[in-house]
């Protein structure tokens, strides 16, 4: 028997790697979010719906208001405190994370990152355990930043639901198409439910905030005639 892809879960039911098998057996089955080994099976951690991507990806994708640390995650942080060598950044979980001053790009011991108490940096999930205290890097596995790092020159932070950052992170996501075709911005999500924008004035850049904010439970048609309705409403607020 399959298991139950795109179906309501509940914690404590369990999977046999057979029922996960993907199809080129060859292939690792890897367990996101929701998910654990236990004794030779898949162990439920958390209610939601069993979701899949290939090549053998699982997850359970549910809504909670507290991030949970996954390694791997893309997350926005701000630098609360400074100890030694190691950075403490706060990216909304039960402890903060740590962060090492040669987690970034061309860091050495002598060339250290500008970095203060305060800064947002954009940063992803190296350590993430259960027992020990999450370790984030702004570097790839390359060494290179990839668009991690400190953020600065302006721009609004401002806090989503979990499962809105989700659908800002995916590729196919109407109401950034929508709103990339009607004004220049920058914009970075982080899993964790923490959103960064910004466009050419402080008019887009609230009007963007907003967008976010109440795309969350309308349909692909709605975000488009609203992505209008904002549209035409900052032109006029810019004339006057």
């Amino acid at each position: 028997m399959a298991a139950p892809i795109g179906r309501i879960v509940l914690p404590g039911d369990t999977f046999s790697f057979e029922q996960l098998q993907p199809p080129d057996e060859h292939k690792k089955i890897l367990l996101g979010p929701g998910l654990r080994e236990e004794k030779a099976e898949i162990k439920v951690l958390r209610p939601g719906i069993l979701r899949f991507r290939k090549p053998a990806v699982y997850w359970i994708d549910c809504h909670h208001k507290r991030y949970i640390p996954a390694k791997g995650d893309s997350v926005i942080g701000i630098v609360n405190q400074k100890v030694g060598d190691i950075f403490r950044v706060d990216i909304g979980s039960s402890e903060q994370a740590s962060l090492s001053y040669l987690s970034f790009e061309g860091s050495t011991k002598r060339n250290r990152p500008d970095v203060k108490v305060g800064d947002i940096v954009y940063s992803k999930l190296l350590v993430a355990n259960k027992d020990m205290e999450p370790e984030i890097v702004c570097i790839d596995s390359y060494g290179r930043s990839s668009g991690m790092g400190v953020i600065r020159n302006g721009g609004f932070l401002f806090h989503t639901s979990l499962n809105l950052a989700r659908k800002l992170l995916n590729p196919q996501c109407t109401l950034l198409k929508c709103l990339g075709n009607r004004f220049q911005f920058e914009i970075s999500v982080g899993v964790n439910g923490r959103v960064w924008v910004k466009a050419g004035n402080d008019v887009q850049t609230i009007a963007l905030v907003n967008s976010v904010i109440v795309s969350e439970f309308k349909d692909n048609d709605q975000i488009k005639e609203m992505c209008k309705r904002i549209s035409k409403a900052v032109v006029r607020m810019e004339i006057d």
